[in-house]
């Protein structure tokens, strides 16, 4: 398949199935945004062999992973991937290329792929620690391949590298939020930490019933102020990323952050429906942050002028139960 081919078949995949984050990457350089699409629709094809639905195989989809790997990392040739469809195919054979133009290390790949395998493997993480190993994998790996697609000096990337992975694990942990309903539901998993549910006296049958109560109102306020604090970390580094790329990583941040206004606008209730980020709200939000962007054009000042993040936080600082409203 010519490269023009495989890389419009990653932008397909990527407009498909990531609305948010593609609203953004179109405003990323075009020296950027063919590689955001391969680098994202990556991740996606991935992703789509764990989450799955049919009650699949694990083995198959352990195979599935690990012809991914190995053609990712140019141990075979994507026709050897035998396990793999068409689409599959171009999309890794275009991420090959991609990896030697830009230099991505192998071991961000194998570490993406481990987590992938995780999932099959692991529904349950007893503290956030645990988690934060996992999205070791699932997100900052993805960070990390993200700064070498921008084409980053090494000593520029080491410098933004801490950001670059606290912003890259707030956007996850702002998917896990949203999602609670779905990952229960549709694939057994619960990403909000067991220490986490217990503290705040949550059952997992409340998610799996979709009982809001007050203990789990109190668990997600909990975790949504541990990411807003990912987030202001993340965000305090965007001005290390090239000038031309800080607007598209500041409005990605801006739009994934907006999950938060539209959780507690629902009182916390995240499980008798899913929070969703519309089209009218996104434009609104990339018209205001262009406005702030233009007159600053300063990523802090901008994300705490227009986003649903604070810069001190909603009751950063002291932390109550949650529940009594007692110190905790």
């Amino acid at each position: 398949m010519p490269a023009s081919d495989q890389v419009d078949t990653s932008k397909q995949i990527h407009r498909r199935t990531g609305r948010t984050f593609y609203a953004a990457t179109k405003l990323l350089p075009e020296r950027v945004r063919e590689t955001t699409y391969v680098l994202y629709a990556f991740f996606r094809i991935a992703d789509e062999v764990v989450d799955r639905t049919d009650g699949p195989d694990p083995e198959a989809q352990r195979r599935r992973l690990e012809a991914m790997r190995a053609v990712a990392l140019g141990e075979i040739d994507p026709d050897a991937g035998t396990a793999l469809d068409d689409e599959e195919r171009a999309v890794l054979d275009a991420f090959r290329s991609l990896a030697d133009r830009t230099g991505i290390d192998d071991r961000e790949v194998e570490v993406f792929v481990d987590a992938m395998l995780q999932d099959i493997e692991t529904a349950r993480y007893p503290a956030y620690e645990d988690l934060e190993g996992y999205m070791r994998g699932s997100s900052v790996a993805v960070a990390n391949m993200m700064m070498a697609a921008m084409e980053m000096s090494a000593e520029d990337r080491e410098q933004a590298r801490p950001h670059a992975e606290a912003l890259a694990e707030a956007f996850q942990l702002t998917n896990f939020l949203r999602d609670v309903r779905e990952d229960v539901r549709d694939y057994g998993r619960v990403y909000i930490p067991q220490e986490t549910l217990e503290r705040f006296g949550v059952d997992e049958a409340d998610l799996a019933e979709a009982n809001v109560t007050d203990g789990f109102v109190a668990a997600m306020r909990h975790e949504l102020q541990r990411t807003e604090r990912r987030y202001r970390e993340g965000v305090a580094g965007i001005r290390m990323l090239p000038e031309d790329c800080q607007f598209g990583v500041l409005l990605a941040a801006v739009f994934y952050a907006e999950h938060h206004r539209l959780i507690r606008a629902r009182d916390y209730d995240v499980l008798t429906e899913t929070p969703e980020l519309g089209r009218l709200r996104r434009g609104y939000l990339l018209v205001r942050t262009w406005i702030h962007w233009r007159r600053h054009r300063d990523p802090e000042a901008t994300f705490y002028a227009v986003s649903a993040v604070s810069p001190g936080g909603e009751g950063d600082g002291v932390e109550t139960d949650g529940v009594t409203g007692h110190v905790a």
